[in-house]
């Protein structure tokens, strides 16, 4: 009954809410296309969803707080393009067996100095993070010398992607779960997670109470990029090989997923159940966009969508939506 009870109070009204328009998609799905409730159906969308899950538990941390991360685009790209190319940097002795981490440690560093500059430094975490995805991208560019990164993903980094160490689940799902697992265990059962929640509700008052306050940032963000750069790893993995600007299709989707969710923008709210619903209901709605194509209808009124423009168009309704819905009543907490 506690193990229930411990379940239960993990579903607030967003979680709920959130689950409820997964039901709906996928009933809506299935009228177009009936494959939509297939057991393969289903665990494909969560195999695409696990690479957004992981880089949100990362990103919904440093919301918790109330700053913003918005370097994961080209973090992400950082971590798979270092990983694929550890080999030539490090040497094939240490660069086949060191990808992975090396990868992901670049991505821990790029958090280190997004901490650094919000917490000690006080800058702005929008424009400072900002600003740092533009220094990545550019030190890739640099990197590549302009053109498509030419190293390959290692086989361990091929078998972490589409291996399946329990037969008919990926191995990304069961990545997710562990970090997901992790996270909610820190949330919920550590002093840090409580020191999270605490700085998103008055940052003051918590440091006041003698906490170091700009640890705690800095961990949180680090977190992040560790998160973000494994993603890169896995989506590198994925595909075989990195390519330049393969985290841009994350940003909007991982807002938008941590604020369906229901973790308040402004921090100190939220449930990692939460943004596990907002990241499947995103996968789903993608995959619905991309099965009924919507965007045909406006084209009959002379408005051209591509797909992927219209699927932005989307999400930033949803933030939009979201916030009308849950950020009003947050504001005055």
């Amino acid at each position: 009954m506690g193990v229930f009870n411990a379940i239960a109070r993990q579903f607030d009204r967003a979680t709920i809410i959130a689950f409820g328009c997964i039901g709906v998609l996928l009933l809506i799905g299935s009228l177009a296309e009936p494959a939509f409730l297939s057991p393969q159906y289903l665990i494909q969308q969560l195999h695409v969803a696990s690479f957004l899950g992981v880089v949100a538990t990362g990103v919904m941390l440093v919301i918790l707080l109330g700053h913003i991360d918005l370097s994961i685009p080209w973090t992400i790209g950082v971590g798979g393009m270092m990983a694929t190319g550890a080999v030539s940097i490090l040497g094939p002795e240490w660069g086949v067996p060191l990808a992975i981490p090396f990868g992901i440690c670049c991505g821990a560093l790029i958090g280190v100095i997004n901490g650094l500059g919000v917490a000690y430094l006080r800058a702005p975490s929008m424009i400072f993070t900002l600003g740092m995805n533009a220094v990545a991208q550019g030190l890739m560019v640099y990197h590549t010398g302009g053109f498509a990164p030419q190293d390959r993903a290692t086989e361990l980094m091929r078998e972490l992607t589409v291996g399946q160490l329990i037969p008919g689940v990926p191995n990304p799902i069961l990545i997710w779960i562990f970090v997901g697992a992790a996270a909610m265990f820190m949330l919920n059962r550590s002093t840090l997670g409580r020191q999270i929640y605490a700085i998103g509700n008055q940052e003051r008052a918590v440091f006041l109470s003698g906490v170091d306050t700009r640890k705690v940032i800095l961990i949180c963000f680090v977190i992040s990029g560790a998160c973000a750069a494994a993603t890169g790893v896995l989506l590198a993995g994925w595909a075989n090989r990195s390519y330049q600007a393969m985290g841009d299709p994350y940003l909007l989707p991982t807002i938008a997923a941590i604020i369906l969710g229901g973790t308040n923008v402004l921090g100190g709210r939220g449930k990692y159940i939460g943004t596990v619903a907002g990241v499947i209901l995103i996968t789903i709605l993608q995959s619905m966009l991309s099965v009924v194509q919507p965007q045909r209808y406006f084209a009959q009124l002379g408005l051209d969508f591509p797909a992927d423009t219209f699927r932005q168009v989307v999400f930033g309704l949803v933030i939009f939506g979201m916030l009308l819905i849950y950020g009003r009543q947050q504001l005055v907490r």
